[in-house]
């Protein structure tokens, strides 16, 4: 039964990945802003590393919620090495090695360079903001050894709350799943959020020093697959139990975010049916005002 569902996962899937586009009519409602228009923090989306989300692209209503919010968001391109004090903020998503463009096979090898790794840490130690965002296996593979230089483990696999998909993943306070930390807090109200809505992605472990936002529970899995989206009985499960989708680590003098899933910071129509994949989903209430307050704190003191 279980082969059954998962190769309709596969099918299902399949066709929605390669048909999502930007939502470009959606326009969240965010009260009072954080800066005047074009006087915030500069922020660079990466877009030099084979990015299945760029500024321009599918990450760009991420682009415009933090420009409606004030910040100064451009893309780039090139290697990330020469990172400099007057950038404030650095968003990776979905990084993908040149190797596995069109092969979402094993290996998944690091979409970054030994040189860039080093850069990249040594620039939030001194003082950065990264927000590294890195969904399902090709994505977690591709950036796990940027993840490691920081002390997170990533699994490339995909992760799983049950056996179902959609509707998408809600990671509740009531569960426990949802991490005690003021990012948590909507900023308006004061009030927790209740949940915080992701769509499938990876999973990864957390250093002593990092705070856990989104919290796996024993039961849940990943599957491992040596081919994306293609499962049967033989493909690794492993549970989840300790294992996080969102998390945040002050790391030197500056500030590290890691996150499993890429959709949830973004608004996407996927598929013939037209289907919210995003922050303009009906189920995903709290990811505007929560992705503002993780970029608040990335930007904090």
């Amino acid at each position: 039964m279980r082969l059954i569902l998962f190769s309709f996962l596969f099918s299902i899937h399949t066709a929605l990945f390669a048909q999502q586009v930007a939502d470009t009519l959606f326009k969240p409602i965010i009260g009072s802003v954080h800066y005047a228009a074009g006087t915030g923090p500069l922020v660079l989306i990466d877009g030099g590393h084979n990015n299945f989300h760029t500024s321009e692209g599918r990450f760009s209503p991420f682009r415009k919620l933090l420009e409606q919010d004030g910040y100064r968001v451009r893309g780039i391109e090139s290697e990330l090495i020469n990172l400099t004090d007057s950038l404030k903020i650095l968003v990776i998503s979905n990084a993908l090695n040149t190797d596995n463009i069109g092969n979402w096979t094993l290996p998944c090898n690091s979409a970054f360079s030994d040189a860039e790794i080093i850069a990249i840490e040594k620039w939030v130690k001194n003082g950065g903001r990264l927000l590294l965002i890195a969904d399902h296996m090709p994505f977690a593979g591709a950036a796990m050894e940027l993840a490691k230089a920081f002390g997170f483990d990533m699994l490339n696999g995909f992760a799983f709350k049950d056996e179902h998909t959609w509707p998408p993943t809600q990671f509740k306070k009531a569960n426990d799943e949802l991490g005690n930390h003021p990012v948590c807090i909507n900023e308006k109200s004061g009030q927790s959020f209740d949940s915080i809505c992701t769509f499938t992605g990876s999973a990864f472990k957390i250093p002593d020093k990092a705070t856990g936002i989104l919290k796996f529970q024993k039961g849940m899995y990943s599957m491992q697959p040596d081919t994306a989206w293609q499962f049967n009985e033989q493909t690794l499960r492993v549970d989840l139990e300790e294992y996080y989708q969102g998390a945040i680590m002050n790391y030197g003098t500056g500030k590290i975010a890691l996150f499993g899933e890429a959709a949830m910071f973004s608004a996407q129509i996927a598929g013939r049916d037209q289907i919210r994949v995003g922050f303009n989903s009906e189920y995903a209430k709290n990811n505007v005002a929560f992705i503002l307050n993780l970029i608040h704190w990335l930007d904090e003191p």
